[in-house]
């Protein structure tokens, strides 16, 4: 009973900590536009959790299984869930969000704004900024980026992750029959799949609802979930994620520190091949000295890295995984930024329809395994196979594209509204010329003609009527020739073509991630079988070790400068400098985003053809090596069978020799 409990507690905190970290996943924009960072850092902050998931990795695989297991999760859980609350603080200390608009210009007025204020584009100051004074409390926020909060608690959250895989499953195994133990472990897998997709439309839902909702009167935000300055309750979902962890808590701390053996594990019971195993698994208590086993440590990891087949396999994941996780960091945000959509649709798309893709394959995959009965080689090409289909489909992304927005003075110059060009076009013109505006703001309107302009200033509007997101600026001289155009607040849609291309994405979306999650359970399979026994634990841990070092942890980085490169219009911060990016050249996004994931995984394909050779000769090694062995056994049993025939032999005639003297006596 008490080992089901701990089934039923493990199952929980692994949805607590998958639920969390895929949140994590999809409020990246979220956490971008609110603390005005570049995506760069946003990819430290994610990997700042395997940070804190190394640092204490090694202490906790090996003093932890020494103690008592349960409580040490408990604790991992706790300081996970206290790590989830800290990422919410800068909520709670920053106040409130504010982002660029026309109509924060003139305070404690009645009167309709005037975007175009009396003056010249001439008299700003150098850099195209607007004389003003700095916001109240300017310098205290430019003294201490809060983005420090979220990394801090990212790491505190992977340092509280790092006790519950190693000791749950280890406890698992060791206190449950083998039936039920793969039994037990195929559960906590399972629901440790079901946590993203929760994970993500958690987020889908957070996206929807304004940052300060409660706080502001909704019907003064110009803004909608679409536009590039929407901020969605991205603390909320931390404060729930970091309830549900501290939950998960709880159980831990009644359980025991071992359970009662039953079934067939007590020795008893065993057959002698039982009994061997145990003695393998759960050897006699050696009080070997730490120099002892630092002594053997070393030799036994040179041993593992001079495995040919384990390191062309270890470099070949890296690389793999390098692509996959950039990929699946920065996915939501793709989709956001080339197909138009709202962080929650992004969201909520990769919860309902990618993981349960990929969950899917995962299982599929090991279910293949099992029914073509597939060997070590067999299961290498089968991974190698489908990975090489999926990449050859994942051309075809490239292909689905979307036309950027046009923007006059970004994407295109205010004299020539029809052809979309990335040169560096002048956001002043003639029509705006008597404006007095700033060229570093972004509070795009959308005129008539079709053209989304930078700012109702920059549009020349010089009139408007209505409040919130019903503002209609009018007489606006860059829209029309007469000046008596209008424009409305946000981006003009242009969505036509993006909403003809974005089923066939996601449906390509959801057959690769499919194909690829296949080969997922055989490639595993590789890793444990393709060395010996007695080096499987220090291959699969130097294996996540390296994993998470030289993939989980500059993956988002990279990705994610290589994706600020291609930004057309960053943000700016109230205290000046560089802030969010507001829009992409949609072209460069795309070429970057797919070529640097398919890139990679290129290389690791090319890196795969001398890992078959070595694979081929290992095992035709290891054939030799067994028929010799069989055939040397073969020998010996024969030359065992000889000598017991001579002696039987020998009995008989002296046997005889004896009945004969018997005889003459």
């Amino acid at each position: 009973m008490s080992s089901q409990m701990f089934l039923v507690a493990l199952s929980f905190a692994y949805f607590a900590k998958a639920l969390s970290g895929s949140y994590m996943k999809s409020t990246i924009t979220q956490l971008e536009r609110r603390f005005d960072i570049p995506s760069y850092l946003i990819g430290v902050i994610d990997g700042s959790f395997e940070i804190g998931n190394l640092l204490v990795i090694a202490f906790v695989s090996y003093f932890g299984a020494k103690l008592h297991r349960p409580k040490i999760i408990a604790v991992g859980c706790v300081l996970m869930s206290i790590g989830t609350f800290i990422i919410a603080l800068p909520h709670f200390i920053i106040g409130r969000y504010e982002f660029e608009t026309s109509a924060r210009r003139i305070v404690n007025s009645t009167l309709n704004v005037s975007p175009c204020a009396v003056g010249s584009s001439a008299d700003l100051t150098q850099g195209g900024k607007l004389p003003e004074v700095p916001a109240t409390g300017c310098e205290g926020e430019s003294n201490l980026s809060m983005w420090i909060y979220v990394l801090l608690g990212n790491v505190l959250r992977g340092i509280g992750e790092t006790p519950v895989q190693p000791l749950g499953i280890s406890y698992i195994d060791d206190f449950t029959t083998e039936e039920n133990a793969a039994l037990y472990v195929g559960c906590v897998q399972t629901i440790s799949v079901v946590g993203p997709v929760f994970g993500y439309l958690l987020g889908s839902l957070c996206a929807k609802i304004y940052v300060d909702i409660g706080f502001v009167k909704m019907e003064t935000i110009t803004i909608t979930p679409a536009d590039a300055r929407w901020v969605g309750a991205w603390w909320l979902g931390y404060l729930i994620a970091g309830v549900i962890t501290l939950l998960s808590a709880i159980p831990f701390w009644f359980l025991p520190r071992s359970l009662p053996m039953s079934g067939p594990r007590g020795p008893e019971k065993c057959t002698p091949e039982q009994k061997s195993f145990m003695k393998h698994k759960y050897p006699a208590d050696e009080h070997a000295s730490f120099t002892e086993m630092a002594k053997d440590f070393f030799p036994t990891l040179r041993t593992l890295l001079g495995h040919p087949v384990y390191l062309t396999y270890l470099c070949v994941t890296i690389i793999q995984l390098n692509s996959l996780i950039g990929m699946v960091t920065y996915k939501p945000k793709y989709i956001e930024q080339h197909f138009r959509q709202s962080a929650s649709k992004a969201n909520f798309l990769m919860g309902v329809i990618n993981i349960p893709a990929v969950a899917l394959g995962m299982f599929s995959g090991g279910l293949l395994m099992k029914r073509l009965k597939l060997n070590i080689m067999g299961a290498a090409r089968f991974a190698f196979g489908t990975s090489l289909i999926g990449y050859v489909l994942s051309l075809f992304f490239f292909a689905m594209s979307c036309e950027n927005a046009k923007v006059a003075g970004v994407t295109l110059s205010y004299n020539s509204v029809d052809r979309i060009s990335y040169d560096k076009h002048p956001v002043f013109t003639a029509c705006n010329s008597d404006c007095f505006c700033s060229a570093s703001d972004w509070d795009p309107v959308c005129g008539e003609n079709g053209i989304t302009y930078v700012s109702p200033c920059l549009a020349g509007c010089t009139d408007s009527a209505g409040s919130g997101k019903n503002t209609v600026f009018s007489n606006c001289s860059c829209v029309g020739v007469a000046g008596n155009f209008t424009a409305s607040t946000g981006q003009c849609p242009h969505k036509d073509d993006c909403d003809r291309m974005f089923p066939y994405f996601l449906a390509l979306s959801v057959i690769t991630s499919f194909i690829i999650s296949l080969g997922g359970t055989p490639g595993y399979m590789l890793l444990i079988r393709c060395i010996k026994p007695q080096l499987k634990s220090l291959a699969l841990g130097f294996h996540t070790l390296a994993t998470r070092t030289l993939a989980g942890i500059p993956a988002p980085i990279y990705f994610g400068a290589i994706i600020d490169s291609t930004c057309l219009k960053w943000g700016q911060k109230r205290c000046g400098g560089i802030g969010a990016c507001r829009i992409y050249n949609t072209t460069s996004y795309r070429i970057a985003y797919l070529g640097l994931t398919l890139s990679l995984r290129t290389i690791s394909f090319i890196i795969c053809i001398p890992g078959f050779i070595l694979l081929s000769r290992q095992l035709k090694k290891e054939e030799e090596n067994a028929i010799n062995k069989a055939l040397a056994n073969g020998g010996t049993e024969l030359e065992a069978l000889r000598k017991e025939e001579f002696i039987i032999s020998n009995s008989d005639q002296m046997s005889d020799n004896s009945t004969d003297r018997e005889t003459r006596l």
